[in-house]
């Protein structure tokens, strides 16, 4: 049985989609959500769904106490969803190429630290952008420039505001991002 844990700082909608598309797969499941934030709904979520959840404080992510966490855990695909801290590089050091995040841009475009949510859609639409979509990257010390794994596109208009663009980029989310997964885990035998 392959392990997932995911990290999660918000609502959780990717985290909740991430473990239904996996309680129809046998060979993997979602085992444990982690967030740094105590009001998230993702914890919530986690409860309804009967998955193990934790928050911890940005000292005990630092301090080494989730990496124990994690070793314990001993998951094969640590997902970013929605998670908004920067990965310390001791726990990327620990699990190479097994962590992975998702991008609301088409990376190298619109990555880096304050590049999240909003604040990537505005800027898409700022600068005219005929085009966004995702981007499923590993993870590495420096916020958005792990390995690509994955991106697709979504065209745009030009009269899209970005909430439009938020409802567009997460129907990709939805779509791809448990499938990529599991095309991830399929070749990490």
């Amino acid at each position: 049985m392959k392990k997932i844990v995911i990290f999660a700082s918000g609502s959780g909608t990717n985290a909740e989609n991430i473990v239904l598309y996996f309680k129809k797969i046998e060979d993997a499941k979602v085992i444990y959500i982690f967030s740094n934030n105590a009001n998230a709904k993702v914890i919530e979520r986690a409860k309804k769904l009967n998955i193990p959840s934790e928050v911890f404080s940005k000292e005990d992510f630092n301090r080494d106490k989730v990496l124990q966490k994690l070793n314990n855990l001993q998951p094969n695909l640590i997902i970013l969803a929605g998670f908004l801290l920067k990965f310390p590089q001791n726990c990327v050091a620990a699990f190479p190429n097994k962590i992975i995040n998702i991008h609301p841009a088409l990376l190298p475009k619109y990555g880096g630290k304050g590049m999240f949510g909003m604040n990537v859609h505005r800027a898409v639409v700022e600068n005219n952008e005929p085009e966004t979509g995702i981007t499923i990257h590993y993870v590495n010390e420096n916020y958005d420039e792990g390995n690509i794994i994955f991106q697709k596109s979504v065209p745009l208009s030009g009269n899209e505001t970005p909430e439009d663009i938020a409802a567009k980029v997460y129907k990709l989310e939805k779509k791809w991002f448990p499938k990529i997964i599991e095309n991830i885990l399929k070749s990490k035998i």
